[in-house]
């Protein structure tokens, strides 16, 4: 098995700001474009913790607190939160920020779940997660918990289908 890594060496931060190509009806951008910016942060630290190809399996559930203006400038904040075999999971904050003002709003947290993948396409063994605060260790401890649940799903869920 691969060693050990600290939370710390997964995380990584993207900004990218927000063009009027981003927009909805509404005017705001739209959330299609921010489920994509958060699957690509998530995935880096995920490539980061596992250093191989990941794929997405999974994204837990994404609620939107507050709409994202054209011309914000958005944060993704990203690190792993729990891994199992070979699946990782991710926190990623979104923080929208008005440059003009400095005013920054926290619009959402989602946990993405990936696969690592080895070079002929299959599922491989990742590093385990090392939590080296307080914190880490109780969203290790969250993200366990998740991932319970996340396969209680999946078998209830193929329990229904073959049925």
């Amino acid at each position: 098995m691969k060693e050990s890594k600290p939370v710390s060496a997964s995380r990584i931060s993207l900004s990218q700001l927000m063009q009027p190509q981003y927009a909805n009806l509404m005017g705001s951008v739209h959330g299609g474009w921010i489920m994509k910016l958060v699957d690509e942060a998530g995935g880096l630290s995920a490539v980061r913790h596992a250093q191989t190809q990941v794929v997405t399996v999974a994204i837990d559930q994404m609620s939107f607190h507050s709409p994202i203006r054209i011309g914000d400038l958005v944060t993704l904040e990203s690190e792993v939160t729990f891994v199992g075999d070979s699946s990782i999971e991710t926190r990623v904050r979104v923080i929208a920020e008005d440059p003009l003002s400095g005013e920054q709003t926290h619009t959402n947290t989602a946990y993405v779940v990936y696969v690592a993948l080895d070079s002929s396409g299959k599922p491989t063994r990742v590093p385990r997660l090392m939590a080296e605060t307080e914190i880490e260790r109780r969203r290790m401890a969250r993200g366990e918990k998740r991932q319970a649940e996340r396969l209680a799903r999946v078998r209830a869920e193929a329990e229904e289908t073959s049925q």
